[in-house]
């Protein structure tokens, strides 16, 4: 641990002479290409690896699947984590939620771990703007590092999901889920989904601020020891929460990471808002969907609490 402090105080001060974070990318989605980004990072997953995914919503074909992943997973000897939702569907009751994991093939290849099922615990957040604290499940007291490994694709609450989303409704409980929706008005997931609560509830803008403060709580919480990857295949205007998402108008268009999660989720964007489509290979429905939602703002906010910076050095893999 004391060596890559180490080398993450050297990485953070580095970046703020540079004023930018670097940005690994491969077009190729490969189980190898998945290893090739990891170690370009140059950090060691060390110790207890949590590799934090989604397994996807029973009916849902587009999450990272288990064999594009297992190289990277097996790589650091990692246990992919998971935590239960909080709108019911296939994944809220433990018991459905184990066996959506089997279904979709990962307890067959990997150690699993639902990091709720037995409990939750409060982590300390920085930006108490809305959120005093971030409910997670217990068990992520029982790892060392984390590789947040997500599926890059639209979002129909927060316009798209990234590694910052991955990060704060991903690894929150149900009742953390419910907190950070309502932006601190409850952690009851009974409540927060009704109508007369959410015509209450906050404005959209705060909602992302709070996934913003919830992601920063993780990434405190392991002091650092987190890399951040996004898998932009299956762009779906829809999550791999929903049962049942549209199809992807937009081609896959690669792998990127970093250590910097604000950085990374604004060089994703900026590929999807750049891009040039064309008929049977279209951004737009992604861009109204994020747009929609302005989703784009979380890295905005994440960027003014400290989480990371929006300024990044792209370096492309492939040449």
């Amino acid at each position: 641990m004391k060596k890559f402090s180490l080398f993450l105080l050297l990485s953070v001060l580095c970046a703020g002479l540079s004023a930018q974070s670097k940005v690994y990318f491969t077009k190729d989605i490969t189980p190898e290409s998945l290893v090739k980004v990891y170690k370009a990072l140059g950090v060691e997953a060390a110790g207890r690896v949590a590799v934090k995914i989604s397994t996807g919503e029973g009916g849902n074909n587009h999450y990272l699947r288990p064999t594009l992943i297992r190289g990277l997973v097996e790589e650091v000897n990692g246990t992919i984590v998971e935590c239960c939702t909080a709108y019911g569907g296939t994944r809220q009751d433990v018991g459905k939620h184990w066996q959506t994991i089997h279904e979709h093939g990962f307890d067959s290849i990997f150690a699993v771990d639902i990091m709720d099922e037995y409990g939750q615990m409060r982590i300390p957040v920085k930006d108490r703007k809305h959120i005093k604290y971030d409910i997670v499940g217990d068990h992520l007291g029982n790892y060392d590092f984390m590789i947040n490994l997500a599926h890059f694709k639209g979002h129909a609450m927060g316009g798209f999901g990234g590694v910052l989303k991955n990060a704060s409704i991903g690894v929150a409980s149900t009742a953390g889920k419910a907190y950070i929706h309502t932006a601190g008005k409850t952690d009851d997931a009974s409540k927060a989904w009704t109508r007369e609560y959410l015509a209450a509830g906050p404005t959209q803008d705060l909602f992302l601020e709070s996934m913003a403060s919830a992601a920063q709580a993780v990434h405190n919480y392991f002091g650092g020891r987190v890399i951040y990857i996004n898998v932009m295949n299956n762009l779906s205007v829809d999550c791999d929460c929903d049962g049942s998402p549209e199809a992807p108008a937009l081609r896959d268009m690669g792998i990127m990471a970093s250590l910097d999660p604000v950085a990374l989720d604004k060089a994703c964007l900026d590929k999807v808002f750049n891009y040039e489509g064309r008929p049977g290979d279209d951004n737009q429905p992604l861009i109204r969907r994020i747009n929609r939602q302005h989703g784009t703002y979380i890295v905005d906010y994440a960027e003014t609490i400290g989480l990371g910076t929006k300024a990044y050095e792209l370096i492309d893999l492939d040449k």
